[in-house]
């Protein structure tokens, strides 16, 4: 059911961490996306534990180094709720401001005073992407403050599909689950009773 492929980790390493502190689970799980899917991550839970969220942390930042000129990075930006613990550790790491994006009546907006230079380049960091629907809305808000964005980065891309952001994108652990929507839950997934563990559905 799960297809996993990793970079800069081992990968029975990161799963025992998952596992360990029961932030991959298995039932039937409505995601913020709105789709259904037999796998969630929890990686807050994992990123409660110091010495997870460090090295966790330093692995994403070293393939941020990897991928780009860390010093042509002016900011770090990620979405609430999720990347918001990552998004300041890979910040600490990278020696660069990190700042979120809050969801506010549905649409990803900048709060709280922070501040983006016009100009600006900056890196999207998060902590699980599935859809991709909260990176393109943070690269569609960023670009309402005239900047370049030059990635995206996450600790795991859950995504069944290759998506394209049009810009550098890279993920520690890469996991293929299915996600279904509404009309195609298969069922062994509809015997089982539903969660809504995303923040998203919070009012």
């Amino acid at each position: 059911m799960l297809y996993i492929k990793l970079k800069g980790f081992n990968i029975n390493k990161i799963l025992d961490i998952y596992k360990k502190t029961q932030a991959l689970k298995e039932g039937h799980f409505i995601l913020s996306s709105g789709k259904h899917s037999s796998v969630y991550l929890q990686s807050a839970i994992v990123l409660s534990y110091p010495n997870y969220l460090k090295v966790i942390s330093e692995n994403l930042a070293n393939l941020i180094r990897k991928s780009l000129n860390i010093n042509t990075i002016d900011l770090i930006v990620s979405p609430a709720m999720g990347g918001v613990i990552i998004g300041s550790k890979v910040g600490e790491q990278l020696n660069k401001q990190s700042i979120f994006l809050e969801r506010v009546n549905n649409h990803l907006v900048l709060r709280r005073g922070f501040k983006i230079k016009k100009n600006s380049k900056v890196i999207i960091v998060e902590d699980v992407i599935t859809t991709g629907k909260s990176s393109k809305e943070c690269i569609s808000c960023l670009k309402d403050y005239n900047v370049e964005v030059l990635g995206v980065f996450s600790i795991v891309n859950r995504s069944s599909e290759n998506l394209d952001f049009d810009i550098i994108t890279h993920s520690l652990l890469n996991i293929k689950a299915p996600l279904y929507n509404e009309g195609e839950i298969p069922n062994f997934l509809k015997k089982i009773p539903v969660s809504k563990p995303g923040s998203r559905f919070i009012k």
